[in-house]
């Protein structure tokens, strides 16, 4: 089989992720914002995952609005992920140098804010390799379309035209994988370190070189 098009999730696949540190930081700014208690653990998984009804239920619970709460995380997840990449915390991948050999047309759809994507596709020197470019904004409609909702990866297969047939979609977590089922696409399991998810992808690799091969 045959791909006319690739698309992507980011962190964990393209440039390392953020870290439990950063993400933590970035709830814990918002917490201040609003003059509250320090937040738990699970309120960080919640949020960073896009659970919108455990999200809006806290909010109720603090009296906070929902959509105010949206608004200053996604200032402050946007100015911590900044601080990191300029501390030089974060690294793209090696292996990225596949993307240049693959004769497909490329997208990256992530659940990372747009305005961190563009940042970082820029800094790498990778952002001329890819047609279309889908991240989630921190809203309650972005929340929404998070994966495994199949929503980003249908509009940028709309965006390069592509088949859904011929379309293969590469990321590191069980989600992803959902999310290209969810839009009928294939898909492939990356895993550097060789460990596996509880689901059935299309393809399993070990490294971005690997796709040469099976795009092709």
């Amino acid at each position: 089989m045959s791909y006319d098009a690739v698309l992507f999730d980011f962190d964990g696949v393209l440039v390392e992720p953020p870290s439990s540190r950063t993400l933590q930081d970035t709830l814990q700014r918002v917490y201040d914002s609003f003059d509250l208690s320090r937040p738990t653990p699970d309120e960080v998984s919640a949020f960073f995952k896009g659970n919108l009804e455990a999200i809006s239920s806290r909010c109720r619970q603090l009296g906070v609005d929902t959509d105010r709460f949206c608004a200053r995380a996604a200032k402050e997840a946007i100015r911590v992920q900044r601080e990191e990449i300029e501390a030089g915390m974060r690294s793209a991948y090696d292996d990225i140098a596949a993307l240049f050999s693959l004769e497909a047309s490329l997208g990256v759809v992530s659940d990372n804010h747009p305005s961190v994507l563009s940042m970082l596709l820029q800094r790498f020197g990778i952002v001329a390799c890819f047609e279309t470019v889908h991240g989630c904004p921190l809203t309650p409609t972005g929340f929404e379309r998070r994966k495994p909702d199949p929503h980003n990866l249908e509009t940028a297969m709309v965006a390069l035209d592509a088949d859904p047939e011929r379309v293969l979609y590469v990321g590191d977590r069980a989600v992803d994988i959902d999310a290209a089922d969810n839009a009928g696409v294939d898909s492939a399991h990356l895993s550097r370190d060789g460990s596996s998810v509880d689901r059935s992808p299309t393809h399993r690799i070990f490294s971005l070189r690997e796709l040469t091969a099976i795009v092709a």
